[in-house]
């Protein structure tokens, strides 16, 4: 069956950094899109970043745009999201997302952004 696995997540304070990773299982990982998505304390959760199969094809949210890198390894079945400059409004907990069928979250990873 299909599996999303992200690590990564943490407390960071302002201005810090992390990298979120997401290791795919259960179908042919470089044949389809990967995005991250993000939600907040009572709030929908929303796309933070895209990236085409082979990686050459990116988005991203307008807030996170020249901070957050996202990036695949087809060869490790891997989706990274490389989150600098972190504010506090960047709290959320982060989902992997395949485009695959209908569609499949992993469990996600929690990040705090705080002093």
């Amino acid at each position: 069956q299909v599996q999303l696995v992200e690590s990564g997540g943490g407390l960071v304070q302002p201005g810090g950094s992390l990298r979120l990773s997401c290791v795919a299982s259960g179908f042919t990982f470089s044949t389809y899109n990967m995005a991250w998505y993000r939600q907040a304390l009572g709030e929908n959760r929303g796309l933070v970043a895209f990236i085409g199969n082979t990686g050459t094809s990116t988005d991203y949210a307008d807030s996170v745009k020249g901070r957050f890198t996202i990036s695949r390894d087809n060869t490790v079945n891997t989706v990274y999201l490389q989150m600098n400059s972190l504010k506090p409004e960047d709290t959320a907990v982060y989902y992997c997302y395949a485009a695959f069928r209908r569609g499949y979250f992993g469990q996600g990873t929690q990040v705090t952004v705080s002093s």
